[in-house]
């Protein structure tokens, strides 16, 4: 059946909200979450970072530092 079964449906009615289920999430958690994974979409856009070219960890660190220096400068 599309949409799920019978059962389903009844449950998600039940759930409060005639659209479906309430949304159950803290909206500042969200907004963080949301700004963090910006920041690794903005920090993959750099080629080395995202493949992970560098070969030790403290050159990588250093590379992720630098990049995000970048993108830290052209926003101002």
């Amino acid at each position: 059946m599309v949409g799920g079964e019978p059962d389903q449906k009844q449950h998600r009615r039940n759930g409060g909200q005639p659209g479906g289920r309430p949304p159950g999430f803290d909206t500042g958690i969200y907004r963080r979450r949301n700004t963090v994974q910006r920041c690794f979409n903005q920090l993959k856009g750099f080629r080395g970072i995202a493949t992970r070219y560098e070969k030790t960890a403290t050159s990588y660190e250093a590379a992720v530092t630098l990049a995000s220096l970048l993108l830290w400068a052209r926003s101002i």
